[in-house]
């Protein structure tokens, strides 16, 4: 599996618009071409609500 990059997350979730709900922002990520590793990794996060990227970023990345 390929290592998932700060950049890769960015590219999915681009157009979004916070504060957004983790299933919105997984079909997003899913409409903007992400990859199934990184399409799991944001829907396997405890977090329901995301105020903005940088949260996105430490849910996923820690």
């Amino acid at each position: 599996m390929a290592d998932i990059s700060p950049i890769d997350m960015q590219k999915a979730l681009k157009g979004a618009d916070y504060p957004a709900n983790r299933d919105d922002l997984v079909a997003l990520a899913k409409e903007n071409g992400a990859d199934d590793a990184l399409v799991e990794k944001l829907s396997n996060t405890g977090t329901e609500q995301f105020d903005g990227p940088n949260e996105v970023q430490k849910a996923v990345f820690g």
